[in-house]
C-alpha cells in the first residue's frame, strides 16, 4: 500500500516583524533542512482556526520572535498499513529537522487508479515532473491528456 502522510511543524523563526516574513523564512529555512535528502516533502503553511472557527495567521509572533505552523507531506511506498506510514514520515522528516516539534495529522491511501498512479509517482519520487512540464507547455501523458490537476488544466486552456 501506497500512503500521503501529512505532518504539522512548528518552526521557530528569530528576528521577524511580520507573519509574512516569518513564513517566508520558516519555510526556507525548513527547505534547506530538507534538501537535498528529502527534496520530494512539500511544504506549506498550516491553517489554524480557533474553537469558533476563525481563521488565524500561521505564525505567532512575539518579542520579534515567531512560531510558524506548516505542513509537510510526502508519499510513503510499499508499506503494509497507514500506521507504518506515518512512522516512516515522522521518522524519515524529523532526522533532519532536530528539536523541531512535530504531530501527524493525517494519513490517507493513495488509490492504484490511472490518475492516482500519476499522481502520486510524481509526489514520491522527488521529481517535480508535472510542474516542470506544464511550465514549458507540457506534453501530452499516457491517456493524451497533460496529466494536469483540474484547476491548473483550466489555467493552460486559458493560455491556449
Amino acid at each position: 500500500m501506497d500512503c500521503r502522510v501529512v505532518v504539522e511543524a512548528a518552526v521557530p523563526v528569530y528576528d521577524v516583524e511580520t507573519t509574512d516574513e516569518a513564513v517566508r523564512i520558516a519555510i526556507s529555512k525548513t527547505g534547506e533542512m530538507l534538501n537535498p535528502d528529502l527534496n520530494y516533502v512539500e511544504i506549506s503553511m498550516r491553517t489554524r482556526t480557533t474553537p469558533e472557527g476563525e481563521e488565524l495567521p500561521p505564525a505567532f509572533i512575539a518579542a520579534d520572535e515567531a512560531l510558524v505552523a506548516l505542513e509537510l507531506e510526502m508519499s510513503v511506498f510499499n508499506v503494509e498499513r497507514e500506521e507504518h506510514a506515518s512512522r516512516i514520515a515522522r521518522k524519515e522528516i524529523g532526522q533532519r529537522l532536530q528539536n523541531i516539534p512535530l504531530k501527524v495529522l493525517r494519513v490517507e491511501s493513495l488509490e492504484e487508479t490511472d490518475e492516482g498512479e500519476t499522481d502520486g509517482s510524481d509526489r514520491g519520487t522527488g521529481g517535480d515532473s508535472t510542474r516542470d512540464s506544464t511550465a514549458d507547455g507540457g506534453s501530452s501523458g499516457p491517456d493524451g491528456d497533460d496529466g494536469l490537476l483540474p484547476e491548473f488544466e483550466e489555467m493552460v486552456e486559458e493560455e491556449r
